[in-house]
C-alpha cells in the first residue's frame, strides 16, 4: 500500500503542483477565484520575480478539505478565496500561518486583516430597485427591506450564501442578535418569491419587474455595465442602485482575500506573492480587470463602471468581526426563515 506521502506526490504531480529543482522558483496557489482577468494579474507576478506559480483552482470547501487530507505533506503555498466567511473557516481549521510583513501592514488598512489573512480587494453589497415601480427614498437603508411597504417586493439569494452571511454578521455587530431576527423576519415576509440563483439572477428578476428590489454584490452590476450586448443594457437601463446606510452605518463591504498556509514548502515566495497583490500593479488588476475596489487606499483606477457608480461611505467594521459572527448570522436567518 502506497504510503500518505506518495499518495499526495502523486497527486499533486496529476494536478501540475509539486516538488521542484532547488534552481526554479516557484509558488503553489490554491484558488477559489474562478476569474479569467486573474490571469493577467499572475503572470505578471511571474515577470516581476521569476516565481513561477503551479494553481489549482476549485471551490473553496473541495479546496479546504485538500488541504486538509494532504496535512504537512501538502504543496499549497497560499490559499485565495472570497468572502471574510470563508477565509474565517480555512483560519478556523488552524490552516493559516501568520505572517510578518512590514509592507502588508503599512499598505492594508487594519480592518482589512488579520493576523493570520489579509483582504486584498473589496466588493459592496448594494441595493438595486426597479426605477418604474420603486421609489429609491423607500431603499436608503438594509432595514428599510424588511418595511411591510415592500411586501412581494423582495429578491434575494439563498440567505446560506456567505455574501448574506457576512451582510448578517455585520448587522449583529451593530444592532444584536434579536434585533437583526427581528429585521430577517420582517425581509423574509417581503421576499417576492422564494432565494433562487445568484445576484446576477437578482439583477434581471428586478430589471424584469418579478419584483421590486434586491440586494447584490456590485461588481455583478459592474459586469451588466461594462457588457455590450444589448439584452444586458437593457437590464441596466431598468434598475437604479442604492448605497445602503450612507447616513448611518455605511455599506456593508465583502472582501477577496488569503493567507500563507502553515505547512507551505515555499515559505519565501508566498510572503512575496501576498506583498505582490498588495501593490498598486495588482490592485488594479483587481479593479479594472474584475471590478472589484483596491483594498490600499489611494490606487488609482479606470474602470468606467465603477467611476459611473460614484463614491460611497463604506462600513469600516474589521474584517475579522464579521468573520467571528458568521455563525451567529447562520442561526438567526435560520430561525427567521431566510433559507
Amino acid at each position: 500500500m502506497k504510503t500518505t506521502k506518495t499518495l499526495v506526490a502523486a497527486l499533486a504531480l496529476a494536478l501540475g503542483v509539486g516538488t521542484v529543482s532547488a534552481e526554479e522558483k516557484v509558488l503553489n496557489l490554491y484558488s477559489a477565484r474562478h476569474y479569467q482577468t486573474d490571469e493577467a494579474l499572475y503572470s505578471n507576478f511571474t515577470k516581476q520575480t521569476g516565481i513561477k506559480i503551479n494553481r489549482i483552482e476549485a471551490g473553496e470547501n473541495e479546496l479546504l478539505e485538500r488541504i486538509k487530507n494532504e496535512g504537512a505533506n501538502s504543496p499549497a503555498d497560499v490559499l485565495l478565496t472570497v468572502d471574510a466567511a470563508r477565509l474565517a473557516k480555512a483560519d478556523e481549521l488552524g490552516l493559516f500561518a501568520p505572517v510578518n510583513s512590514k509592507l502588508l501592514e503599512s499598505r492594508i488598512p487594519a480592518h482589512m486583516r488579520t493576523k493570520d489573512w489579509f483582504a486584498f480587494s473589496t466588493r459592496a453589497r448594494v441595493i438595486v430597485y426597479n426605477k418604474a415601480t420603486i421609489d429609491p427614498a423607500d431603499v436608503q437603508n438594509y432595514e428599510d427591506l424588511a418595511n411591510p411597504k415592500l411586501k412581494g417586493k423582495v429578491c434575494v439569494r439563498s440567505g446560506s450564501h456567505p455574501y448574506n452571511l457576512s451582510l448578517g454578521a455585520a448587522l449583529i455587530e451593530h444592532h444584536g442578535e434579536q434585533k437583526t431576527e427581528e429585521w430577517v423576519k420582517g425581509l423574509v415576509a417581503n421576499f417576492a418569491r422564494a432565494p433562487k440563483g445568484g445576484d446576477t439572477d437578482q439583477i434581471k428578476a428586478v430589471a424584469a419587474g418579478e419584483c421590486g428590489v434586491a440586494l447584490t454584490n456590485s461588481y455583478y452590476l459592474a459586469r451588466l455595465m461594462r457588457s455590450t450586448k444589448p439584452e444586458d443594457q437593457k437590464v441596466v437601463e431598468q434598475i437604479g442602485l442604492v448605497w445602503p446606510n450612507q447616513k448611518t452605518t455605511g455599506t456593508h463591504v465583502n472582501v477577496s482575500g488569503g493567507g500563507m498556509l502553515k505547512t507551505a514548502p515555499n515559505k519565501e515566495a508566498a510572503v512575496k506573492f501576498l506583498e505582490y497583490l498588495a501593490s498598486d500593479q495588482a490592485q488594479i488588476y483587481f479593479a479594472d480587470g474584475n471590478n472589484e475596489w483596491p483594498v490600499v487606499p489611494g490606487v488609482k483606477t479606470r474602470n468606467p463602471a465603477l467611476e459611473k457608480m460614484g463614491s460611497f461611505k463604506a462600513d469600516g467594521i474589521n474584517v475579522g468581526v464579521l468573520a467571528k459572527n458568521q455563525a451567529a448570522a447562520q442561526k438567526v436567518f435560520d430561525r427567521a426563515g431566510w433559507r
